[in-house]
C-alpha cells in the first residue's frame, strides 16, 4: 500500500475558468525506512474503508448515460479502454468524479475528457517538462488536475470537474499491461463498480492468441444473479466475453433503485502450446518469446519456512498459517528436504540442519506447528540470517543436489522491532550471505504489513512476493502462493538468438521456472534478407539438460492480426517498452551509483514518452485543443515502493546463441547451417525398418543389402536389439491401420531405447518423445528441435522430422516421424527406424537386427528370371539354410520422406524365416524395456 500521490481539482465557474493544483506527497527519501507503524496501520484502515465507498462516477443528482469498458487481449498483452458519459441534471454546479481500479502492474497510456465542447487530450511527458507545462498554464489561472491514488492490489486514477447544470462530460482512460501466467493460466480482472443504474452499460473482453486458446473461463466473482449474463464464445484462437445487463438486471432487487454490480469481472485463459517448446511470435518489427514447458519432473527442493509469531500474529493470523502450513508439508517429497525457523523477539529452530520430507519428519514438524504460541516482538533480521546459514552449511557439506533449487519462504505480518530494525540495513545484510543459487520469497499477511519492504527483500534476492489478506481464506491464499514455487521445473534458463538478428533484447536468463508460469523475452528485430527468426532456449532440468530450438515467420503474424477486427495491433511493440521499463525501474532501484541512477533514469523516461506510459518517471498532461487548459497525471515515484512485481534482471549475457559446454554438437552452429540442410551423420548404408514394417538388413563385408517383412500383430513388442553386455535395448511396438484391406497392415508405433546402466529409457511415439529415469519422468513433443543430455545419454530432435539418440557416443538410434494426413480413411502415423552398422555393441548383442553386428556368411547364386519380370530370383545360402530370394526394392526415407529413395535388395520370405535365427516370435518381448530372453 502507498501514499496518496496527488490530488488536484478542477473548477469550472460560470465565467471563466479557474483550477486549483494541490500536490500530496513528494518523493519519499530512500533513507527514510523506519516508518510510524500506527500511522500506516491507520491508513490501511482508511483504505479499507475507501475500497468499500468506492463508485465509477460520483456525484448527485447526475445522469450517467453510459459506462462501458472494453479489453483488447493478444498474444498475452492487453489494452483497456474505460469510457463514461456523464450529464449534470441537477440545478447546481456540482463536482462529479470519474473513478477506475487498474491493477498495480499496469501503465495508464491515455486519458481524454471532454466537458461541454472542450476537449482535453493526453500525452506522456518527462515529469519535469509536464510539470512545468501544467505551471504554465496555472500560472494563468488555467489549469486542471487528476488523481491518483494507490490501495491494495489495484491503484485508483481519479479525476473530478465542477460543472454547472446541464453539462455533459465525457471520460475515457486507457492503460495497457502484460498478462502473467500464475498456476497455469492467465488472469484479467475488470473492475466494475458504477454505484448507479446506467442504461448503456456493456464490458466486451476480446483475446485473440495465434496458437489458439486452450480454455476460457468466468470465474464466478460479481454473484449468482450476474452468471448466466455472462457470454463467452471461443473459435480459432479468438474469444469475446461480452457483459451487457439491461436495467432491470442491474438492480439489487425488482424494486430497488441501487445497482448490484459492485464487484470483479475476472477472465482466465490459457493457450495451445506445445509442451516443452517455445512460442515465438514476431510482430511490428519486435518480437516476443514465450517459454512455459510442462511435461517434465519437479526439481528436487530445499526450503526454509521462516514463520513470524510474534504478538501480532495472535488469532486467526496464526490460525490461517497453521492450517496453511498443515497443506504445504503434505506436499513435500521424500526428495525434498525442508526446515522451519519461527521468530519473535528470540529466534528457534524446529531442525538445526535440513532434513528430508519423510512421513515421519512432516508429522512431527506438524506437531511444532501447532503448538507455537505467538507472543513478544519481531526479529526478522536474525531469523533470515538463521535461514540462510542453514542453506549455506548444508550446500557446504555437500548435503544439496546441485540440480535442486534453494528457497527460503518468509511469512510475516509486521515491521522489525527487535535487533536490527532498519529496513535497509536488513536489506543489505540478506544481500551480503545470500548466495546465487538461493532465492527468498516473501509472503506478508494483513493490511498493515510493510509489503513494499517484503517486496523489495524478495525481488533483491531472486523471488518474488504476495500480500495474503486477513480473512477467512489467508490460509487457502497462502497455499496459493506456495503452489506457484512449489514445482520448479528448470534451472539456468537462457533465450539466445543467432548473430545479428535481434537487438535490445529484456532480460533473457532466468535463475529458476516453475510449473505453471512463463518466462518472456522480447526485443527488436534486425533487418535480413530472411523471413525466419529462430531461438534457442538452454535449460537443466531434473537429471538432465535441454536445448530448445523455436522459429517462426517474420511475417505470418502481422499479416493474421490486419485480419483480426479487434486485435491490439501493436502489442509486440508495446510489450517489449512493457517489460524493458519494468526491468530498468527495478535496475533503479538497485542502482550502485548516483551517475548510474541517472543514466536509467534517462532511459525509462525516453522510452516511457515514446510508448505513451505513465511511469514513476513520466506524468500525463492532459491538454485542450488549444493548450490553454492542462490536467497532469503523475504515477507513482519510487520503484521501492512496489510499482513494479517480479525478480530484477540477472546478470546481461551475449544473445547471440552458442552451445552450451554440456552440449556435444556434430554439426555447425544454426548460424552456419543453411536451412534444411541438417545431415545425421549416419553412413550412406544402414540397416533400417520402416513402412509395414519392412526390414532392410545392410552387410557391409558382402556389401549386400538383405529385406525382410515381420508380419505380426498390433500391440505386439518386437526385440530390435539387445545387448545385455552393454546393458542397451531396442524394441518397437506395432500399431496397425485404421481399416483393413485385403491385408492388415502394421507399422511401428512406439520404439523404446533402454539403457539399464543408467536405468534411462527413451520412449518415441508419433505424438511425443519421453526420457524416464526411475524417478523423473520429462516429456517432449515434435514441434520443437531440442537437444536433451543426460549423462551418457544424449537426445537430438529435429522438429516434426527425426530423433536421434546416443548412448556413450558409440550407440546411435536414429527414428524416422511419418506423419499422414488426420483425416485419411486407412493410413495412421507411424515411425521408422534407422542404426548404423557401426554401433559398438557387446559380443552378446541380438535381436532382429542387433544379431547382424556380427555379419553371417552369404552367397547368393542361380539369379533367373522370376514370375515377375522386373523381379529377378535366386538362391541364398545363409546360416547353413538354402533360401529363395527375390530381387527387388525397399525404401530409405531420411532424405525424402514423402517418396523416400530405393535399396535394391534380396527379399526374404516367410517373416525372414532361415536368415533371422529361429522364429519370428522369439522376438515378441512382454514389455517396452525388455531385454531378449535368450536360451
Amino acid at each position: 500500500m502507498r501514499r496518496l500521490l496527488l490530488l488536484l481539482g478542477i473548477l469550472l465557474l460560470h465565467r471563466g475558468r479557474c483550477f486549483e493544483f494541490v500536490i500530496d506527497g513528494e518523493w519519499e527519501d530512500e533513507t527514510s525506512d523506519l516508518r510510524d507503524h500506527q500511522q500506516r496501520h491507520k491508513r490501511a484502515i482508511l483504505t479499507s474503508e475507501e475500497q468499500e465507498d468506492f463508485e465509477a462516477i460520483r456525484g448527485h443528482d447526475i445522469t450517467v448515460k453510459s459506462y462501458k469498458v472494453e479489453s483488447r487481449i493478444t498474444s498475452r498483452f492487453a489494452h483497456t479502454t474505460v469510457r463514461s458519459s456523464v450529464v449534470n441534471s441537477g440545478s447546481k454546479a456540482q463536482s462529479i468524479g470519474f473513478n477506475v481500479q487498474i491493477p498495480k502492474r499496469a501503465f495508464i497510456s491515455n486519458f481524454t475528457m471532454n466537458v461541454n465542447g472542450i476537449t482535453f487530450v493526453g500525452s506522456v511527458k518527462e515529469k519535469t517538462v509536464a510539470r512545468n507545462l501544467y505551471a504554465q498554464a496555472r500560472a494563468r489561472g488555467k489549469a486542471a488536475g487528476i488523481v491518483r491514488a494507490n490501495s491494495q492490489d489495484m491503484e485508483t486514477f481519479k479525476t473530478e470537474v465542477h460543472v454547472p447544470p446541464g453539462s455533459n462530460i465525457e471520460f475515457e482512460l486507457h492503460y495497457q499491461e502484460m498478462m502473467h501466467r500464475k498456476l497455469g493460466f492467465y488472469e484479467h480482472s475488470l473492475y466494475l463498480q458504477p454505484g448507479r443504474l446506467v442504461p448503456q452499460f456493456q464490458v466486451d473482453v476480446y483475446i485473440f492468441e495465434p496458437k489458439g486458446i486452450s480454455m476460457v473461463q468466468t470465474p464466478n466473482t460479481l454473484g449468482e444473479q450476474f452468471t448466466e449474463l455472462i457470454q463467452v464464445t471461443s473459435s480459432n484462437g479468438k474469444a469475446h466475453i461480452v457483459f451487457k445487463p439491461n436495467i432491470q438486471q442491474q438492480r439489487k432487487c425488482d424494486t430497488c433503485t441501487d445497482s448490484a454490480i459492485d464487484g470483479v469481472l475476472t477472465v482466465k485463459y490459457d493457450v495451445n502450446r506445445d509442451s516443452n517448446a517455445g512460442e515465438l511470435q514476431v510482430s511490428d518489427g519486435h518480437f516476443v518469446h514465450f517459454f512455459a514447458p510442462s511435461e517434465l519432473s519437479p526439481l528436487p527442493k530445499n526450503i526454509v519456512f521462516v514463520i513470524d509469531v510474534s504478538g501480532s500474529m495472535w488469532g486467526v493470523k496464526m490460525k490461517q498459517t497453521v492450517e496453511a502450513m498443515q497443506a504445504i508439508l503434505d506436499d513435500l517429497t521424500v526428495d525434498d528436504q525442508f526446515s522451519i525457523i519461527d521468530f519473535n523477539h528470540n529466534v528457534r529452530c524446529w531442525s538445526e540442519e535440513l532434513v528430508p520430507g519423510s512421513t515421519i519428519q512432516i508429522a512431527d514438524a506438524k506437531k511444532y506447528i501447532e503448538n507455537i504460541k505467538p507472543s513478544g516482538g519481531t526479529n526478522i533480521n536474525e531469523a533470515l540470517m538463521r535461514a540462510v546459514q542453514m542453506l549455506v552449511k548444508a550446500s557446504n557439506q555437500n548435503q544439496i543436489d546441485p540440480r535442486s533449487v534453494s528457497m527460503i519462504i518468509l511469512v510475516s505480518d509486521g515491521d522489525p522491532t527487535v535487533g536490527e530494525i532498519k529496513l535497509s540495513t536488513i536489506q543489505k545484510n540478506v544481500k551480503r550471505v545470500m548466495r546465487e543459487e538461493f532465492s527468498l520469497f516473501s509472503v506478508g499477511i494483513g493490511f498493515d504489513v510493510d509489503y513494499d519492504f517484503l517486496e523489495r527483500i524478495a525481488m533483491d534476492n531472486r523471488g518474488t512476493a504476495q500480500r495474503i489478506y486477513a480473512n477467512h481464506d489467508a490460509a487457502e491464499q497462502l497455499r496459493s502462493f506456495y503452489s506457484q514455487v512449489s514445482a520448479p521445473l528448470l534451472r539456468r534458463i537462457q533465450v539466445q538468438f543467432p548473430e545479428n538478428s535481434v537487438s535490445d533484447v529484456t532480460q533473457n536468463v532466468f535463475d529458476k521456472y516453475f510449473r505453471g508460469s512463463e518466462l518472456v523475452v522480447a526485443g527488436k528485430v534486425l533487418p535480413s534478407d530472411s523471413d525466419t527468426l529462430t531461438s534457442f532456449t538452454t535449460a537443466s532440468a531434473a537429471s538432465l539438460d535441454v536445448t530448445v530450438e523455436t522459429e517462426t515467420d517474420t511475417t505470418e503474424l502481422d499479416t493474421e492480426l490486419a485480419k483480426q477486427q479487434h486485435s491490439f495491433n501493436g502489442f509486440a511493440r508495446q510489450m517489449w517498452a512493457y517489460i524493458t521499463i519494468k526491468q530498468l525501474i527495478s535496475d533503479r532501484s538497485l542502482a550502485s551509483t548516483a551517475a548510474k541512477k541517472r543514466r536509467i533514469t534517462q532511459r525509462i523516461m525516453a522510452l516511457a514518452v515514446e510508448h505513451q506510459f505513465v511511469t514513476p518517471l513520466t506524468a500525463l498532461l492532459v491538454e485542450s485543443d488549444d493548450a490553454k487548459e492542462r490536467l497532469l497525471a503523475d504515477s507513482p515515484k519510487d520503484s521501492k515502493q512496489g510499482c513494479c512485481s517480479g525478480p530484477p534482471p540477472m546478470a546481461p549475457v551475449n544473445v547471440v546463441y552458442q552451445h552450451p559446454p554440456w552440449v556435444q554438437i556434430t554439426t555447425p552452429p544454426p548460424s552456419e547451417v543453411e536451412k534444411g540442410g541438417e545431415e545425421w551423420l549416419l553412413p550412406r548404408k544402414i540397416t533400417l525398418v520402416d513402412n509395414d514394417p519392412h526390414f532392410i538388413i545392410h552387410l557391409p563385408r558382402s556389401d549386400m543389402d538383405v529385406c525382410f517383412n515381420i508380419d505380426s500383430k498390433p500391440g505386439h513388442i518386437l526385440n530390435l536389439v539387445s545387448d545385455s553386455g552393454a546393458g542397451v535395448v531396442v524394441n518397437g511396438q506395432l500399431i496397425s491401420s485404421k481399416v483393413s484391406t485385403k491385408k492388415l497392415n502394421t507399422y511401428f508405433g512406439t520404439i523404446s531405447i533402454y539403457y539399464q546402466p543408467d536405468g534411462v529409457s527413451v520412449t518415441v511415439s508419433t505424438s511425443s518423445i519421453a526420457l524416464s529415469d526411475g524417478r523423473s519422468n520429462h516429456s517432449f513433443t515434435w514441434g520443437a528441435t531440442a537437444e536433451i543430455t543426460q549423462n551418457g545419454l544424449r537426445v537430438s530432435i529435429v522438429k516434426n522430422s527425426h530423433v536421434k539418440i546416443t548412448i556413450n557416443n558409440n550407440i546411435q538410434v536414429m527414428v524416422l516421424l511419418h506423419r499422414v494426413w488426420k483425416k485419411h480413411p486407412v493410413n495412421v502415423d507411424f515411425l521408422g527406424i534407422y542404426i548404423p552398422n557401426d554401433n559398438q555393441y557387446s559380443p552378446l548383442v541380438h535381436g532382429l537386427i542387433g544379431q547382424f553386428s556380427t555379419e553371417p556368411e552369404v552367397s547368393v547364386y542361380d539369379v533367373h528370371e522370376g514370375l515377375d519380370p522386373l523381379k529377378k530370383e535366386a538362391t541364398m545360402e545363409v546360416k547353413g539354410n538354402k533360401l529363395l530370394v527375390t530381387r527387388g526394392w525397399q525404401k530409405d526415407y531420411r532424405h525424402d520422406k514423402k517418396r523416400g529413395s530405393n535399396i535394391y535388395c534380396w527379399f526374404i520370405h516367410n517373416s525372414g524365416k532361415g536368415f533371422i535365427d529361429g522364429h519370428y516370435t522369439d522376438y515378441i518381448v512382454p514389455d517396452l524395456n525388455s531385454f531378449l530372453q535368450t536360451p
